[in-house]
C-alpha cells in the first residue's frame, strides 16, 4: 500500500510539470503534421485594410508592447509576439514556463482565428475578427 502511495505522490509533480511546460495549443488546427512527418504551421494573415495594416509593427525588443504577449505557433516553434500576425521582428522565443507574463494564445478553429486565455481551445476563446465587444480577449498571467 505504501508503495502505491509513493508512486502516486511521485507522479503529481511530473503531471504538474508537464502542464506548466505546454508548448502548443491543444486543438489548434493551424498546426498540421503532414504524411511525411513534417509540420506545417499557419499564422493569421495581416488584414489588407484597417489600422493594423497601416501601422508599423511594434518590434519586440523596443519595449512598446502595451498589452499581453501573443503566443503564436510558427514553423520554428512557439513564439511570444507583440501581435498575432508574427511579422518579422515582432517575436522572440517563448519564455512560457520560466517567466510569468500576461499572455494570449493564438489558435485556429476551422477557418476562424481565436484569442484564447490558455493553451487550450476549451478555455475562454474569442474570434479575433469579430466586432467589439465580442472580440475582447481575456488574457492571463501564466
Amino acid at each position: 500500500m505504501k508503495f502505491v502511495l509513493i508512486l502516486a505522490l511521485a507522479a503529481v509533480p511530473a503531471l504538474a510539470s508537464a502542464t506548466a511546460q505546454a508548448q502548443f495549443v491543444k486543438g489548434n488546427e493551424a498546426v498540421k503534421v503532414m504524411p511525411n512527418g513534417r509540420k506545417r504551421v499557419e499564422t493569421p494573415r495581416l488584414p489588407a485594410t484597417g489600422q493594423v495594416a497601416k501601422v508599423k509593427p511594434c518590434v519586440i525588443s523596443a519595449g512598446c508592447q502595451a498589452g499581453p504577449l501573443h503566443m503564436v505557433e510558427t514553423q520554428s516553434g512557439l513564439k511570444e509576439c507583440t501581435e498575432p500576425f508574427a511579422r518579422e521582428g515582432t517575436c522572440r522565443d517563448s519564455t512560457y514556463g520560466s517567466e510569468k507574463v500576461s499572455r494570449l494564445w493564438i489558435a485556429k478553429r476551422g477557418s476562424t482565428w481565436m484569442w484564447c486565455q490558455f493553451p487550450d481551445l476549451s478555455s475562454v476563446c474569442v474570434d479575433m475578427n469579430a466586432r467589439p465587444p465580442l472580440n475582447l480577449p481575456t488574457s492571463a498571467v501564466q
